[in-house]
């Protein structure tokens, strides 16, 4: 899972900085790259579906137990 994690992290990434690319200079990277060959729609949904189950380890982050652990405090459910 590890993996998929890191994987979904890198494609979001990449995203982002194209979306950066888009309103900083008004140019698509990736549709410059894959531009007029349907890949580049391909491409997007990929980049949408992680973001999509990016949202699963984001909502264990903010998981009291997790919290808590992070800063040191014992989890209360385990008392």
């Amino acid at each position: 899972m590890r993996a998929l994690n890191t994987i979904t992290l890198i494609l979001i990434i990449i995203g982002g900085l194209n979306w950066g690319l888009v309103g900083i200079a008004n140019f698509n990277l990736v549709g410059a790259i894959f531009g007029g060959t349907g890949i580049d729609r391909v491409v997007y949904i990929i980049v949408g579906l992680s973001a999509l189950s990016q949202l699963v380890p984001l909502g264990r982050t903010f998981s009291v137990g997790e919290v808590d652990a992070e800063r040191g405090v014992a989890d209360s459910r385990y008392r």
